[in-house]
């Protein structure tokens, strides 16, 4: 426990471990996530510092985006991927006061982290774990963009991945109303209590329900070195360059995109049933081989999961993907909220 979740569970939070399970009420949770406005705690997102004149250019060298013209106005999404081309982490990336902050999920940031120090040798940079240094907050629903400009002291920019910085916060915008805030830890409890005057609080399911639904994957530990950034829209949502140099996967990138070599794709469905990262889909098409794996899930409103499945197209097009087993529950398909 850590003064933060002390706080969190005086203000009704249920605990899983270091992440917010839920306030109580985790059904009406998601309906508000749904239908309102809402407030959760993204302890399950971890930070990554790396501080140093090379930092940029170090990171540059090694993700799939282009850092060069990073400022402190904008975040990039981008990917750290195998020798293969396949990813072995996707995050956003942004600048506050110098230093770079690399957010991804929690359960990848130690390996992570451990991976780009291998690649440090004598570039003038450190990583270091920066979850201490910031509250993450998110925060969507109707009336977000005024509360995080009262808590900013500043209106906040339209443009998706845009950054508003204030002295002891800031944010980027994800979405037409749906923010990630980053908070000083001593200023947290005096946010929370702003933002929660007017967005419910929820726990992390509602939050990633959220992410699911706008089509926003994240690599998992079980879903490392399993999809190339474009089976993933990675390259859709912004998140790969290709007109930077060389990084670690970029052949493979390329190939796949100039050469139409991608067969999977990232769709959103939902199943009457219990979905997780990594489970296999099948498909009548392909009798002898899996039809792709569930990347992303969350328990849906009026039950069920709303998934993020990476689907092979021939089985996409065929309309029977199922879950888990041939026979298993089967995926009913809705449209992304971008175009593939």
């Amino acid at each position: 426990m850590t003064v933060w979740t002390d706080f969190l569970v005086a203000q009704g939070a249920t605990l899983d471990g270091e992440v917010v399970a839920d306030f109580a009420a985790a059904a009406d949770e998601l309906l508000a996530a749904r239908d309102a406005a809402v407030l959760a705690d993204l302890s399950h997102y971890g930070l990554i510092g790396l501080a140093g004149e090379d930092a940029q250019t170090f990171l540059h060298a090694l993700i799939s985006n282009d850092l060069r013209n990073l400022r402190e106005n904008a975040a990039v999404f981008a990917a750290l991927l195998s020798p293969k081309g396949r990813m072995l982490a996707n995050f956003l990336v942004l600048k506050r006061g110098g230093n770079l902050l690399v957010l991804l999920p929690a359960s990848l940031r130690e390996a992570i982290q451990k991976r780009l120090a291998m690649y440090i040798l004598r570039a003038k940079v450190k990583a270091r774990d920066a979850g201490g240094e910031w509250v993450r907050l998110g925060i969507a629903g109707p009336g977000s963009d005024a509360a995080v400009a009262a808590l900013l002291g500043q209106a906040v920019p339209e443009g998706i991945m845009s950054m508003a910085q204030a002295e002891s916060a800031f944010a980027i915008r994800l979405g037409d109303a749906r923010f990630d805030l980053f908070v000083a830890p001593a200023a947290a409890p005096a946010a929370w209590a702003s933002l929660a005057a007017t967005h419910r609080a929820v726990g992390a399911p509602a939050w990633d329900w959220l992410l699911v639904n706008a089509g926003i994957p994240a690599v998992l530990p079980a879903t490392q070195d399993h999809f190339v950034p474009q089976m993933a829209n990675m390259e859709v949502l912004g998140g790969v360059s290709f007109n930077k140099g060389c990084y670690p996967g970029q052949e493979i990138v390329a190939r796949s995109q100039y050469l139409g070599k991608v067969k999977r794709r990232l769709f959103l469905a939902h199943v009457d049933a219990e979905a997780k990262p990594g489970d296999e889909l099948f498909s009548p098409d392909l009798p002898d081989q899996s039809a792709g794996s569930i990347a992303n899930a969350a328990p849906a409103p009026g039950g069920g999961f709303d998934v993020l499945a990476v689907v092979h197209s021939s089985s996409m097009e065929a309309g029977e993907v199922h879950l888990g087993s041939r026979d298993g529950p089967r995926l009913a398909f809705r449209p992304l909220p971008y175009p593939v």
